[in-house]
């Protein structure tokens, strides 16, 4: 059974859905302990083996991959590097697929691809050929003692790469798109209505991370020997019928809207007079 990573709850307006979070995947690089070569034990920090109660020297130390609780097939780095693969290599494109027929799901990190001078014509060549054919082209590269696949696309006009998780380290959750119940027409329709009305383009630089930001303050606040600032505490709306959270919901929104808007003409009112005195 998947670990639950939190649980909570996803809101918009004053409907409120509890939700359990998975993690939807995970890397599945073998790991290594380090050993004790002469007992077979694993070590503790710094490289103290509890079986011979000493510390010992970095020549004693071996690579150890646990194939039974607390027993360890003994690796030499000889042997690693015989099926390590390359670096700083070729990463050849396999091939081309839809952009858009990637979930998600399946990205880890991104890099931004910067081209060397003598490549940058190739470099150009490709970006535009993959913004009008709307294609992400897909490799292996090899980095950190790891091959990865990537898949490569454009964007702002360079290219961006992101290493991806392989099918196999995609996780599976049981009670994941089986969900019971099923909703009115009406409901559907009150809820599509919701939505766009709190639909708009996507600005990323609306959004901070404001936990690191009250972070900072409160260290700034304690180094200056003043009080740190409570958080508030955020109060989940309360539990009512559905139909009922979504009129209220829209109810709320039309009246957010309105105050919006007759803000903003009266600070457009405002600067009309300012200009005609000056």
């Amino acid at each position: 059974m998947a670990t639950t990573t939190w649980k909570g709850h996803l809101t918009f307006g004053l409907v409120s859905i509890p939700l359990k979070l998975y993690p939807a995947a995970r890397s599945h690089a073998i790991g290594f302990h380090q050993i004790h070569k002469p007992c077979r034990t694993r070590l503790r920090r710094p490289l103290f083996c509890p079986t011979c109660n000493r510390l010992v020297e970095r020549t004693e130390v071996v690579k150890g991959y646990e194939y039974e609780k607390g027993q360890y097939l003994l690796i030499e780095d000889q042997e690693i590097k015989k099926v390590t693969p390359e670096t700083g290599g070729t990463m050849e494109i396999g091939e081309f697929v839809a952009l858009a027929e990637i979930d998600p799901l399946y990205f880890d990190t991104s890099y931004l691809a910067v081209p060397e001078e003598s490549g940058a014509k190739a470099y150009r060549l490709l970006v535009e050929t993959m913004e009008e054919t709307g294609k992400a082209a897909l490799a292996k590269v090899a980095m950190h003692q790891r091959e990865y696949l990537v898949a490569i696309r454009a964007r702002e006009h360079g290219l961006t790469l992101h290493t991806m998780y392989f099918k196999n380290e995609i996780r599976k959750v049981s009670e994941y798109g089986h969900v019971n119940g099923e909703a009115r027409p009406e409901e559907i329709k009150l809820a599509r209505e919701l939505i766009e009305n709190l639909s708009t383009h996507f600005k990323p630089e609306r959004y901070h991370d404001e936990y690191q930001g009250k972070l900072r303050a409160m260290l700034d606040a304690k180094l200056k020997g003043k009080k740190v600032p409570i958080a508030t505490e955020h109060k989940m709306a309360p539990v009512i019928d559905m139909m009922e959270a979504l009129k209220r919901s829209l109810a709320r929104r039309a009246q957010s809207t309105s105050k919006a808007s007759r803000s903003a003409a009266g600070q457009s009112r405002a600067t009309k007079v300012r200009k005609k005195a000056s």
